[in-house]
């Protein structure tokens, strides 16, 4: 459904914020039934609770650059080429920021954008761009080199915690000089001296809690001294005898002794309190965020042990399942407190920010607008969803998945390693269905499922009737150039 907007009135459309955090898990909001008792978030938990929780959630490719493109066409991995890690140059035809500004919409990016090539706008009329706490291109390691005035290459990362690791320790600075703290700062500013004779898209884009975990700290403080959840171990995880010593600090695959994980849990959920914290300082700024339309997700999630694994790229909850909070403006009078249990992705935020704004949705969009489930009108948005994402730190990592948000079903493009799960009555992934001599019946209908999906797909990962698995399951499919709209659909 689309809202019509009086044009004769003065312009009516909603202000649109999308606020977007690194590596969050889709329990780690205090709101989410899975979510670790010990986790404070307030003001995300009013979000959700004053708008739509949709609670199944996905990354359609849960790693930094293929879920960014994904948001910003609106299309899955496979529509828009881009199938793992990999920074791709990129010239699509239809953008959000785009489609907004077109309209005439007021866009700011402010944050992590992480896409080729550097400093393209993608349709945004001002970007303040930092897409990590160190490198080039960089808004705020360059505001960081000016406040200390001294020309340090990575003044953010005097800790020494590698970016892609499993330490966690409170942070060398202050939380009034990390990247959040500066995010949300600048989106105040650009509040207050934004045109307001047209509504704005304002997109938020946080580095934390991606890895360094580094909290501020106070919030490693805070977490270190309480009962924090163990990592679960499902039956089909690789087993350790003990805990190892002598680790890479960036493993992925690893049995860490009970202190050294603990400081990595305190460590991820003091930093996902202190977005919490800021996000808070914005909803006080903006009278309440009353007036506009309020996305909150992440773009992938963070294993954090579970199944002795980190980081992300796994087809897994912990990896693949995030965040997913969308709240209306508070007078359209959509219902609150409402909770959507179908799956939905990171495609589906570009059509239903469109919808909103009363913009033509473009056809290259595969994603569907989530209105009607805000309205009430549904809870139904498809049979089920489709991710993947081709091996990264391993080849044979490559992987598939597709959920009904009751069931999920995983291939393991490479070696075919298969796992069936019962969301609803497992949602930690601890039982493997497909271990069960009985099950083949069942495990047989969600093959058939990803078989209908991948029947036309170049790699050659089916025949029609069964699976192959050693197929090329590479980051960019085959064919692809930076303008084509759909390599594959």
């Amino acid at each position: 459904m689309q809202i019509n907007y009086d044009v004769n009135m003065p312009d009516s459309r909603p202000n649109i914020l999308l606020i977007m955090t690194d590596q969050q898990r889709g329990d780690c909001i205090g709101l989410d039934p899975c979510s670790p008792p010990c986790l404070q978030t307030p003001n995300l938990d009013w979000i959700a609770r004053t708008g739509t929780h949709f609670h199944r959630g996905y990354s359609e490719c849960p790693s930094c650059i293929p879920a960014r493109r994904c948001l910003m066409t609106g299309t899955a991995p496979a529509a828009n080429g881009v199938v793992g890690f990999k920074s791709a140059q990129w010239n699509p035809p239809h953008t959000l920021a785009g489609e907004l500004s077109r309209a005439g919409y007021q866009t700011e990016m402010i944050g992590k954008l992480h896409l080729n090539p550097k400093r393209k706008r993608y349709g945004f009329d001002h970007m303040q761009l930092a897409d990590a706490t160190r490198g080039d291109h960089n808004d705020y390691v360059e505001w960081l080199q000016q406040y200390h005035n001294r020309n340090e290459v990575h003044p953010g990362m005097a800790h020494g915690i590698s970016s892609n690791g499993w330490i966690g320790r409170p942070h060398h600075l202050p939380e009034e000089q990390m990247h959040t703290f500066w995010c949300i700062d600048r989106a105040m500013d650009f509040l207050q001296k934004r045109d307001p004779t047209v509504p704005f898209f304002l997109n938020i884009s946080l580095i934390d809690p991606h890895p360094p975990l580094t909290p501020p700290a106070l919030y490693y403080d805070r977490y270190i001294q309480r009962n924090l959840p163990d990592p679960v171990i499902g039956d089909w995880a690789p087993k350790y005898d003990g805990p190892q010593k002598g680790l890479d600090p960036n493993a992925w695959q690893i049995c860490l002794d009970e202190h050294d994980m603990r400081c990595s849990r305190a460590a991820y959920y003091g930093m996902i309190n202190f977005i919490d914290d800021q996000i808070g300082r914005l909803i006080q700024y903006t009278g309440g965020l009353n007036n506009c339309l309020t996305i909150f997700t992440s773009d992938h999630g963070e294993m954090l042990g579970d199944h002795n694994l980190f980081r992300k790229t796994w087809p897994y909850e912990a990896s693949a399942r995030i965040p997913f909070l969308i709240r209306a403006p508070k007078k359209w009078g959509y219902p609150e407190e409402t909770t959507c249990k179908s799956p939905v992705g990171i495609q589906d935020i570009m059509p239903t920010i469109l919808d909103a704004a009363g913009i033509d949705i473009p056809d290259t969009c595969t994603g569907k607008s989530l209105l009607p489930a805000m309205q009430g009108d549904t809870d139904h948005i498809r049979e089920f969803l489709h991710g993947e994402h081709a091996g990264c730190y391993d080849y044979d990592h490559g992987n598939h998945y597709v959920t009904d948000g009751h069931h999920k079903y995983i291939w393991y493009s490479q070696t075919g390693e298969e796992h069936l799960f019962n969301l609803d009555e497992d949602p930690h992934e601890m039982r493997d269905i497909t271990r069960n001599p009985d099950s083949e019946t069942s495990v047989q209908s969600w093959r058939n499922r990803l078989i209908e999906v991948l029947k036309d797909r170049p790699e050659g990962f089916t025949d029609g009737t069964t699976l192959i698995p050693g197929q090329p399951h590479e980051e960019l499919l085959p064919g692809y150039t930076p303008e084509a709209a759909y390599p594959y659909l």
